[in-house]
This record gives structure tokens, sequence and C-alpha cells, in this order.
């Protein structure tokens, strides 16, 4: 498989396939493909939708194999933002945000992760159940706006504020902290909690949270009296 990133801020990712090659996406996923691409909807076993229903992505997935010689297909964002692709291999899976997962090779698998410290799930933004990508392939994953890379140290820390996470190695560990004085917290506009993530290892974090977009529009719209 061959791909290119198209078309920021409103990306594309477009792959070429040889001849019985394979993509997975979530269903709806799709933009354009060849005449030869033929698509196959799967839900893999009841485990494995559920799992997918709890990490925020649709109960079937859609495989779109290159029949009878080489194919083509694209996938569109579904946010202004960036799509980024991740070689992932047994030995180093990554954790994303619910949602971002847009397409990847054969042999990527899909599973929930769930923190393992409750207040991390519960008021830390990412949420308590978070996406695991693990296997040996290509994913291509979904950020709203634009994405900043950063690789931590072992014992290297960041501060981030919620939603802002998307990405990050395995090997990195998450927690949250309460924003400390009541001024603060009333007026800072900051909300109750940050996000804390400690190397080893990469984070990417996103520069426009969808959910941050939708209550900057929704607080545009004057409500009906």
């Amino acid at each position: 498989m061959r791909y290119e990133i198209i078309g920021e801020p409103m990306p594309a990712v477009i792959c070429n396939l040889d001849s019985g090659e394979t993509m997975i996406s979530e269903s709806g996923a799709m933009s354009w493909m060849s005449p030869n691409m033929e698509m196959q909807t799967t839900g893999g076993g009841a485990g494995k939708i559920f799992g997918r229903i709890l990490s925020g992505e649709n109960m079937f997935q859609n495989h779109y194999t290159a029949k009878g010689g080489p194919g083509m297909i694209a996938f569109a964002s579904s946010f202004p933002g960036s799509i980024r692709a991740f070689n992932i291999t047994p030995s180093s899976p990554i954790i994303c945000q619910k949602r971002s997962f847009l397409a990847s090779t054969m042999g990527i698998d899909l599973s929930i992760h769930f923190q393992k410290k409750l207040g991390s799930g519960f008021f830390g933004g990412e949420g308590f159940i978070m996406q695991k990508i693990s296997g040996s392939g290509t994913a291509f994953i979904e950020i709203d706006g634009s994405a900043v890379d950063y690789e931590l140290g072992a014992g290297e820390q960041m501060i981030i504020d919620t939603g802002y996470l998307v990405m990050m190695d395995a090997t990195v560990r998450l927690d949250i902290e309460q924003i400390k004085g009541v001024k603060n917290v009333l007026f800072g506009g900051e909300g109750l909690f940050n996000t804390r993530v400690t190397g080893p290892g990469r984070i990417v974090v996103q520069t426009m949270p969808v959910a941050n977009f939708a209550g900057l529009i929704s607080s545009l719209i004057p409500s009906k009296s």
C-alpha cells in the first residue's frame, strides 16, 4: 500500500493498493475509490462490536479489497484538521482518543483501552475508555486542527487541557490533577482538571478539539425566547 495525504485543512488520504490488498475503515469513511474496490462489511463478533461501541466507534467496519488489479481508495477527514499515519508494530501500540481512527491496512487490531485510574477517565477529558491500536501495519488517525508532536523522556511530564491529547504511546502514563485555587477554578476558564502525561514515549496534541469548536459555535447562537 502506498498513500498520499492531501488537502489540509480538509484532508484526505489516498491509498493505492496492489491487487488483493485490503484497507479497513469505519463505516461511512470512504470518500471515493476505483471501480474494482470490493467492499465487505463485518462486525467481527459480538465482543468486538461491543468494544467498538464502548470506544465510541461504529458497530461495523468495512473492508475494501482491490480485485483483478491495482486499486485506489480515499478516506476524508470529518472535521477540519490533519490526518496522520502511524506505523504500528507488535511492540509499539498506540492509545488514541475515541473516534480518531480513520482507516488502516490489514493486520491492525482495534480494541478498547481502560484508564487504570477511575479519576483519569471521569475527569481527565480523554475519557475513561480510549482506543488501543495494535498489531502490524499502517493506521491513519484524524486530528482536530493542527497536530503538534512531542517526544517525552523517561519521567518527563506535560500538562494538557481537556480534550487536547489525541494520541500517546502505550508507554506513556496518563493522570489527572485538580486545578489549585478557588479563584483559578471559578474565574480561570480552564475547568476543574488538567491532564498530566508522563514519559517515556510520544504524544500528539491537537489545536482545536471538535468539542471546543462546537461549544464556541453554540455560544454564538442566540437562544430562542
